[in-house]
């Protein structure tokens, strides 16, 4: 059997959010952070959310939330993390 296909996902993935806390190495307090990238779906996106703050320094995260994107933000940090995930790239916005 084949596998149903949604003429309406977006054929690249769609843009993730996904919110929560980041640790580095000794550091007990995290910092708040958004996640925002382009996966096919959110399994993909947490993982690769995931790496990409491990390859930061970040050694564990917990992950609050998730959703999409439906349109391209009008504030920033959000805008450019946005435009960033459209090219490709996994967008890490960090909360002091």
């Amino acid at each position: 059997m084949e596998d149903a296909v949604n003429d309406n996902d977006p054929k690249e993935g769609f843009v993730f959010i996904i919110i929560g806390k980041a640790y580095a190495e000794g550091d007990n307090e995290g910092i708040d952070i958004h996640v925002m990238l382009r996966a096919p779906d959110d399994d993909t996106a947490v993982r690769d959310a995931l790496n990409a703050l491990s390859e930061e320094g970040f050694h564990e995260a917990d992950l609050d939330q998730i959703g999409t994107i439906m349109g391209e933000p009008d504030e920033e940090p959000h805008a450019s993390a946005y435009q960033g995930a459209l090219e490709g790239e996994v967008a890490i916005i960090r909360f002091s």
